[in-house]
């Protein structure tokens, strides 16, 4: 089979030397690439700015902004079978980028903010799609709700989520524990452990699902 995988933050920049991101490391987004392509599989990785070595095999793409991220997706679902979108994309971006460095005197500055493109709600709305869409989402509370939510509103075959607000799990972090929701399905667990193991138990289930 043939994924497609998001992973990493995407930056979104304010002034030449500031921008907008959020504190995903990539970790999970790469360990489902490196899972997949062990289990014998192609892979499509686009990823964020992130600190950690493209996974060998990979098709590696590397993009900074939410826009960057949602072109390259687009770009690329070609004859995928399963996508899955991990990456912690900006929800919003600044409405203007300031060509020079803003500076602290002249009072507050005040950065409008524009919503960025839904890459995961993009692909679930596509007329033809004969790929299974998988999306994550980080929830800090009422994780089921918000996800079977995410689920319907954005048209997924899957949402996994995972609570970052625990200690030691999700961003940043070795760790993770993940809840994949299904249409009219109950939450399925996956219970703490690394993101290494979590991402093989993760393509297993997908590549069934598919």
């Amino acid at each position: 089979m043939k994924f497609l995988i998001t992973a990493g933050p995407t930056r979104e920049p304010i002034d030449p030397v500031r921008y907008l991101s959020n504190r995903s490391s990539g970790k999970m987004g790469y360990a489902i690439a490196q899972a997949a392509l062990d289990a014998g599989h192609e892979v499509i990785l686009i990823s964020g700015p992130v600190a950690l070595p493209a996974p060998p095999r990979a098709q590696m793409l590397r993009v900074t902004t939410a826009d960057e991220m949602y072109d390259a997706v687009h770009a690329n679902l070609g004859d995928i079978d399963i996508a899955v979108l991990c990456a912690a994309v900006a929800d919003f971006k600044p409405a203007a980028f300031a060509p020079h460095k803003i500076k602290k005197s002249g009072g507050d500055p005040v950065i409008q903010l524009v919503p960025t493109r839904d890459i995961l709600a993009s692909l679930g709305a596509l007329p033809s799609k004969n790929f299974l869409l998988a999306g994550f989402a980080a929830e800090t509370e009422e994780l089921e709700k918000n996800a079977r939510e995410k689920l319907k509103k954005k048209r997924c075959d899957a949402v996994i989520a995972n609570d970052v607000s625990v200690p030691g799990l999700g961003f940043e972090s070795e760790e993770n524990e993940l809840t994949i929701y299904l249409p009219d399905q109950k939450g399925r667990v996956l219970p703490r452990g690394s993101k290494r193991d979590l991402a093989n138990a993760l393509v297993k289930i997908l590549c069934a699902m598919k």
